[in-house]
C-alpha cells in the first residue's frame, strides 16, 4: 500500500492507496521568502496603475471627503486577510495614513449568493487591527433590492444590479485569491465584482442554463469563456480604481502578489497560476480518488472538485471524493438542495433539457447542480462515491451517487469525523478492485493530491 495525506484544509489524514495508484501533483511554486516585503512592493510599484498611494492622493485632490470600499472574499476562499502576508491591513493603513478616516471606510464582504459571514468568521478571517479601528464589515446581500443600483444591461443581457454601497464609494479596491476555477477559467479579478457584489437577478443570464452550458466555461479556459467574458464586462460597468489578488501554494504560503489595474494585474496572476496548477496526463483512468478541498465547506462547493476531476476520469470510470463539509449547512441552501435532488432523479440528460426548456423558472443556485451534472454526463451515479463526516442520511437521500457511509460498519464511531475518511477510501477502492479482478484485469488508479485546485490536462 502507498500511505498519503489528504488535505482538507484545517484537518488533515493519511490515506491507504494500492500499490501502482499514479500520484498526480500539481508542481510546487515557490513560496515568497517574505510575504510582507512583496506585499509593500506590490502596493508601490504596481502593473498597470499607479501605485495605490498615488491612487488614493489623485482621488482624495478631487474630493478630500472621498470614501473607500474595500471587497475581500467570504470564508470558502483562504485568502490571507491577517498575519504577516495578510494582504488587508496594509491596504486599510494607507488609507488612514493619507487622511481617509475610519468612518470612511467600509469593507464589504464578497458574499455573491453564498450566505453572510458571522461575525465570529469575519474576527479569525480579518486583521484585529480592522476592528480595533472601528472599521465596519459588512456582507453582500444579494436580496436586498434597497442596498443595490442599477447600472443597466450587459451585450448578453445581464441585468447589472450592483451593492449600492460599492458604487458610491469614491475609492473601489478588490482583493482576492487567483486560482482555476470550473466555470470562470480562474478567480480572482473582476470576480469580486460578479458574482460578488451583483443581485440576485443578475445571475439569471451570467450563470443561466445556457451560458454554462457552454465547453469554454471551465477551469483554465479565459478566452471564450462567456462566463469571464460577462464577469469582466460587468466589474467595468461597476468600476475598481485598483486590486490586490495573490497566489498560493499546496500550503496557502503566499506565492505572488498581483497589485494594481483590474485586467492588467489579474492577467498577470492568471499567468503564473495556469504555469503551476496543469497536471499533464497521458490517458485518463478507471478510478480516481481525491478531495474538496478547503473551498469544500459544503456540497456546493464540492462541485469544483467534480468539474476538475473529469479530464482524469475514464467515460463509466469510478470517482471517489473526500471532503471536510462544516458549513452550518453541509450541503448548500434550500433551492441548491431542491435542484440537486432534480438530478439525482431525473439524471443528467433529462435535467439539463429541463433547465433548458424555456418554461423553466430561473432557481438561484442551479448552476452548481448543472456543473454537477458534467459529472454524470461521463459516469453514472452509483459510480461516484461522495464521503463527508458531516453528513446525515437525509442529505445523502437527496445527493447523487453512493453514500460513502455504505463503507463504514456498524462499530465505527460517530464521532469519529475525518478519521473514518480512509475507512471509506480503502473499502470503496477494494470493492472496486475487485469488479475489476473479477474480470481479468487490474483497474488504473489516480489520487488528485490538490484537490479541485491541480487540473488534469491531457497531453
Amino acid at each position: 500500500m502507498i500511505h498519503y495525506p489528504l488535505n482538507l484544509g484545517r484537518e488533515s489524514v493519511n490515506l491507504n492507496l494500492p500499490e501502482g495508484t499514479d500520484i498526480l501533483s500539481m508542481s510546487t511554486p515557490q513560496p515568497l521568502q517574505c510575504p510582507a516585503d512583496a506585499i509593500q512592493n506590490a502596493l508601490a510599484n504596481s502593473i498597470g496603475s499607479p501605485g495605490l498611494d498615488e491612487v488614493i492622493q489623485a482621488k482624495l485632490q478631487d474630493n478630500p471627503a472621498a470614501t473607500a470600499a474595500i471587497v475581500i472574499s467570504d470564508n470558502t476562499r483562504p485568502v490571507p486577510y491577517r498575519g504577516d502576508a495578510g494582504i488587508l491591513w496594509p491596504i486599510v493603513e494607507r488609507l488612514l495614513q493619507h487622511g481617509v478616516d475610519s468612518s470612511r471606510i467600509v469593507i464589504l464582504v464578497a458574499t455573491g449568493t453564498h450566505r453572510p459571514v458571522t461575525s465570529t468568521e469575519l474576527r479569525e478571517m480579518l486583521d484585529p487591527r480592522v476592528f480595533i479601528h472601528q472599521i465596519p464589515v459588512r456582507n453582500h446581500n444579494c436580496r436586498d433590492a434597497k442596498s443595490l443600483c442599477h447600472l443597466g444591461q450587459t451585450s448578453r443581457g445581464t441585468q447589472v444590479y450592483i451593492n449600492q454601497e460599492y458604487v458610491n464609494a469614491d475609492i473601489k479596491i478588490l482583493t482576492g485569491l487567483v486560482e482555476s476555477h470550473f466555470m470562470a477559467g480562474a478567480s480572482g479579478g473582476r470576480k469580486s465584482v460578479c458574482p460578488g457584489l451583483i443581485g440576485e437577478e443578475s445571475t439569471y443570464i451570467f450563470h443561466g442554463a445556457s451560458m454554462l452550458a457552454s465547453s469554454e466555461a471551465r477551469d483554465l479556459v479565459l478566452a471564450g469563456n462567456p462566463c469571464h467574458e460577462e464577469a469582466l464586462e460587468v466589474a467595468r460597468m461597476a468600476g475598481a480604481d485598483y486590486i490586490v489578488n495573490v497566489t498560493l501554494d499546496h500550503k496557502f504560503r503566499v506565492t505572488g502578489v498581483f497589485a494594481g489595474d483590474l485586467e492588467r494585474a489579474h492577467e498577470e496572476a492568471v499567468q503564473a497560476v495556469f504555469s503551476y496548477v496543469s497536471i499533464p496526463i497521458s490517458e485518463p483512468y478507471d478510478i480516481v480518488v481525491t478531495h474538496a478541498g478547503f473551498v469544500g465547506i459544503n456540497h456546493y462547493q464540492a462541485g469544483k472538485v467534480a468539474v476538475a476531476s473529469l479530464p482524469a476520469l475514464k467515460p463509466n470510470g469510478r470517482l471517489i471524493v473526500v471532503a471536510n463539509n462544516t458549513d452550518t449547512d453541509p450541503v448548500g441552501s434550500a433551492q441548491y438542495r431542491t435542484v440537486l435532488h432534480l438530478l439525482k432523479i431525473m439524471g443528467p440528460e433529462r435535467f439539463n433539457q429541463l433547465l433548458l426548456s424555456p418554461d423553466w423558472t430561473f432557481i438561484p443556485d442551479q448552476w452548481q447542480v448543472q456543473m454537477w451534472s458534467r459529472l454524470f454526463h461521463k459516469t453514472v451515479q452509483d459510480n461516484v462515491v461522495y464521503y463527508s463526516p458531516q453528513l446525515s442520511e437525509q442529505d445523502y437521500a437527496i445527493i447523487p451517487g453512493t453514500p460513502g457511509t455504505r463503507y463504514l460498519d456498524a462499530s465505527t464511531g460517530e464521532d469519529a469525523g475525518m478519521a473514518t475518511a480512509p475507512l471509506v477510501v480503502t473499502a470503496a477502492i477494494a470493492e472496486v478492485m475487485d469488479q475489476y479482478q473479477a474480470h481479468g484485469r487490474r483497474p488504473t488508479v489516480a489520487y488528485l493530491v490538490d484537490g479541485p485546485y491541480g487540473i488534469p490536462v491531457s497531453c
